[in-house]
C-alpha cells in the first residue's frame, strides 16, 4: 500500500481547507436565493388569499348598500376578512357614486422563513377589490314571461317593493288589476298573453332594456318549457322583464323591456301542467304568486347599468 507524502498531505489538507472558507462563501447567496424561492412564493400565496378576503368584504359591503342600508361598513368588512384570513387588516371602505362602488383595501404582514438571514424579517402585503352595482340592463330571464309597469305599479304602489306582501300576478288575457293594464281588449296585444319567445332550445328568454322582445303566441308558455323547469323557481327569487310598450300581433308582437323586477316565486298556474298545488287561480285565468322583493343578484346573467330604473334588483361586479 503505498503512503502518501507529507507533501501530498498538506497539499489536501489545504485544498480541505479551501472548500470549507468557499462553502462559507457561497452560504450567503445560497440563503438569499432560498429567501428569494421560497420567501417571494410565500407572499404570492399570501396575497391571493388577501385579495379572496377584499373580494368577499368588498362585495358584502356592496350587497348591504345596494339594499339601502350600508350600515357599519368597517365592521362588515373586517368581518369578512376576519372569515377568509385571520390576521389581516381592513381599512375603512371607500364609497364612490355614479356608478356606484365601494372599494375596500386590506393588509396583512407576512413573517419569512429563511429572510432574516439576509436581513428581511417580514413584509406587509396589501390587496384591494372594487365592487361596482346598478340596476339590470339585460340578460338572460330564467323564465320567459313578462308583466308591464302598469301591472308593477298597481301591485307595489309605485314604489320600491317591500317583499312583505305576496301577490297574484294575472298574465293580461285575465288581468283584473285595473283595466287599463291590459287595453280595452282585456289584452295587450292580439295573440299575446305575457310569453316571450324562448332562446333556442331553452326555457330562457335573453333581453335588454329599451329593446324589443317578441311575444309568444299560445295561452301556455313556450314549447321549450317543462313543468319542471317552471317547478325549479318555486322558492327562488327571478329577475323578469317589465315592459312599458307595445305593438303588433299574433307571432308579430313585442313587449318593449323598461326594467327588470325582482319577484320571488312561491305558485302559477299557466294552463296544462304547468301549476303548483293548490292552483293560486282557476279555469281559463292565467296567474303566478309571489313577492316583488329587493335583491342583490352576484351572477353573471345580467349586465349592470347605474341609470336602470330600480325596481328592488341590483347586480353587483367585481371590477379589477
Amino acid at each position: 500500500m503505498q503512503r502518501l507524502s507529507s507533501r501530498t498531505r498538506r497539499r489536501l489538507a489545504g485544498e480541505r481547507g479551501a472548500t470549507a472558507v468557499l462553502l462559507s462563501l457561497l452560504l450567503v447567496p445560497v440563503l438569499g436565493f432560498t429567501a428569494v424561492a421560497v420567501d417571494i412564493g410565500a407572499l404570492y400565496a399570501e396575497r391571493a388569499k388577501l385579495q379572496v378576503a377584499a373580494d368577499a368584504a368588498a362585495l358584502a359591503v356592496a350587497a348591504d348598500c345596494a339594499r339601502g342600508a350600508c350600515g357599519d361598513m368597517q365592521a362588515t368588512a373586517q368581518g369578512m376578512v376576519d372569515a377568509n384570513l385571520g390576521d389581516a387588516t381592513a381599512a375603512p371602505p371607500v364609497l364612490a357614486s355614479n356608478p356606484n362602488r365601494v372599494t375596500v383595501s386590506g393588509r396583512t404582514p407576512r413573517e419569512h422563513w429563511f429572510a432574516p438571514v439576509i436581513g428581511h424579517d417580514a413584509t406587509e402585503v396589501s390587496a384591494t377589490a372594487t365592487v361596482a352595482w346598478g340596476g339590470p340592463s339585460g340578460g338572460t330571464a330564467v323564465l320567459p314571461l313578462t308583466f308591464s309597469w302598469c301591472e308593477f305599479e298597481q301591485q307595489t304602489g309605485g314604489g320600491l317593493p317591500s317583499g312583505t306582501i305576496q301577490r297574484t300576478i294575472y298574465l293580461t288575457k285575465s288581468s283584473t288589476t285595473i283595466r287599463d293594464c291590459t287595453g280595452p281588449s282585456d289584452n295587450v296585444v292580439p295573440g299575446g298573453f305575457g310569453y316571450l319567445v324562448s332562446d333556442p332550445g331553452d326555457c330562457r328568454a335573453s333581453s335588454a332594456r329599451d329593446e324589443r322582445s317578441t311575444s309568444s303566441t299560445g295561452n301556455t308558455p313556450p314549447s321549450e318549457c317543462s313543468a319542471a323547469d317552471f317547478a325549479s323557481w318555486v322558492g327562488r327569487t327571478v329577475l323578469l322583464p317589465i315592459f312599458d310598450e307595445f305593438g303588433g300581433t299574433g307571432s308579430h308582437a313585442w313587449y318593449r323591456v323598461y326594467g327588470y323586477a325582482a319577484f320571488r316565486l312561491t305558485g302559477y298556474h299557466l294552463g296544462g301542467h304547468f301549476s303548483t298545488t293548490p292552483r293560486p287561480c282557476g279555469g281559463s285565468e292565467r296567474c303566478v304568486t309571489g313577492y316583488f322583493t329587493r335583491f342583490v343578484d352576484l351572477g353573471e346573467a345580467f349586465d349592470y347599468d347605474s341609470g336602470a330604473p330600480q325596481m328592488g334588483a341590483w347586480v353587483l361586479r367585481l371590477v379589477r
